[in-house]
């Protein structure tokens, strides 16, 4: 059986990766315009491993695409509103999530 390296506890009962998400300090997401007028979503503050599991499932989500460097996540489009109920639906707290 696999264990958890952070806790010591096996994988199936492990709540490290839940903990880590609910422990995130703040979550900003907002649009900017990148090369020939293009708009991008940018997601900051989620840290850690979590980072490239959320980038792929966000961009399942919302069939875009996408890249993490550096702590940030660059979505292709605007998908400011998208993201938030994406992020909601990873396990994020609504209250971490903010939206400018």
């Amino acid at each position: 059986m696999d264990k958890c390296p952070k806790c010591g506890m096996l994988k199936d009962l492990c709540a490290c990766e839940i903990l880590d998400k609910q422990g995130v300090s703040k979550i900003k997401v907002y649009t900017t315009s990148k090369k020939f007028k293009k708009l991008v979503t940018v997601v900051e503050g989620i840290e850690g491993p979590q980072l490239e599991s959320t980038t792929k499932a966000l961009k399942h989500k919302l069939a875009c695409g996408g890249s993490f460097k550096g702590g940030v996540i660059i979505l292709q489009g605007d998908h400011k509103k998208r993201v938030t109920e994406a992020l909601k639906g990873l396990g994020y707290l609504a209250e971490s999530i903010e939206v400018r």
